[in-house]
């Protein structure tokens, strides 16, 4: 259901064991007996706003520094727990149609890895279950990602017609800069060690890039240790590059926060020719553009608009309490768009569907 409802956070960390690409896959060693597999990190959820994950590493450190019981993680760092979280991927004769999402009988093949995680936000209860599935073709390989969540977070910060005719955006009252958790959006990334390069990765996962406590944002920041560690981050924003049908193809290098040149720190986005998405802006005290369906997002409509679908906007068409996008999307090209991707909610469930060639060329891409 629509939800003003913030996003859900969770992680978990695993191991991605593809043993049928030892030729295919050797450069980046994610083959079985590997001197040290790389560990992969998926987040869920859109307590991290621009895949923050200090989110997470501020609570945990907090918890270990009184002594509480709480952990967002879902299972201990220990060699015995992460042994356990191994996902297998098959090779299929017929890839999956990623608009099939999970009814598609090509992941039937694949043996799926369940895992139950705990104390995140929003979640019911705290807690969700993600199952994951892999498979692959002579070039491309395609994952299957289910969890649940109690709610469809779609309100990505809408404009909100008031009663005085004016527009107003949705925002976050208790957003410190980058923490939004109010009206936004349902997230989850997958971080992939490119080359084995990042160091400690195969024990700490992502705890090796996150700094909490730093200047820059309320959560800290994401980097590397030194350079030449870089991670390949696929990055899926479901109102942003979801609905259009694309994950967000990004890396992490080894680049500290400057207020002016690096505000993201080590977070980046890899090089794109076209699309991508922008903030509407207001004009006159009313919003640029609009869907040329008419339509409230709140009434019918969409939180997201499709750039082939924009037109100027039309006040009369709105009453007092109608939404619109404050967003305007278009599929990246270029390096950016590397990653495809089908996404579905249904019975408080979200699947999603991913795929990406093996081998893209990119030095900011895991091969």
């Amino acid at each position: 259901m629509n939800s003003p409802n913030g996003g859900d956070e969770a992680i978990v960390i695993i191991k991605i064991d593809l043993p049928q690409m030892r030729g295919t896959l050797r450069r980046a060693k994610w083959i079985r007996g590997s001197p040290s597999p790389p560990f992969h990190t998926i987040l869920l959820g859109t307590g991290f706003i621009d895949f923050q994950t200090g989110v997470i590493m501020q609570r945990i450190s907090s918890a270990i520094t009184k002594m509480l019981p709480l952990a967002l993680t879902a299972f201990a760092f220990s060699n015995a727990a992460i042994a356990q979280n191994q996902l297998t991927a098959i090779k299929v004769a017929q890839p999956p149609k990623l608009e099939a999402l999970a009814s598609d009988a090509a992941w039937a093949k694949a043996a799926p890895l369940t895992v139950k995680l705990s104390s995140g936000a929003n979640f019911k209860d705290g807690a969700t279950t993600v199952t994951l599935k892999a498979v692959y073709t002579t070039d491309t390989l395609y994952m299957l990602v289910q969890y649940d969540d109690p709610t469809q977070s779609v309100r990505r910060s809408p404009y909100v017609k008031q009663p005085d005719g004016s527009w107003k955006k949705l925002v976050d009252p208790d957003d410190k800069g980058g923490d939004n958790n109010k009206y936004y959006e349902d997230k989850f990334a997958i971080l992939w060690n490119i080359n084995n390069s990042i160091k400690n990765f195969d024990s700490m996962g992502c705890f090796a890039l996150c700094h909490a406590g730093e200047a820059g944002k309320a959560f800290g920041n994401k980097y590397t240790a030194s350079e030449g560690e870089i991670g390949d981050i696929w990055h899926m924003k479901s109102i942003r590059t979801g609905y259009i049908g694309q994950a967000d193809d990004q890396y992490v290098d080894h680049t500290r926060y400057d207020k002016d040149k690096a505000p993201e720190a080590g977070r980046k986005s890899d090089p794109k020719t076209a699309g991508g998405y922008d903030d509407i802006k207001l004009v006159n005290g009313k919003p640029e553009f609009m869907s040329k369906d008419g339509k409230a997002a709140n009434k019918g409509g969409t939180y997201y608009l499709r750039a082939e679908d924009k037109v100027p906007f039309d006040d009369s068409k709105f009453v007092a309490g109608d939404e619109v996008a404050s967003i305007l999307v278009s599929r990246f090209t270029g390096d950016r768009g590397d990653i495809d991707a089908a996404i579905g909610y249904k019975d408080g469930t979200w699947t999603a569907a991913l795929t990406r060639k093996l081998v893209t060329g990119s030095k900011y891409d895991v091969q």
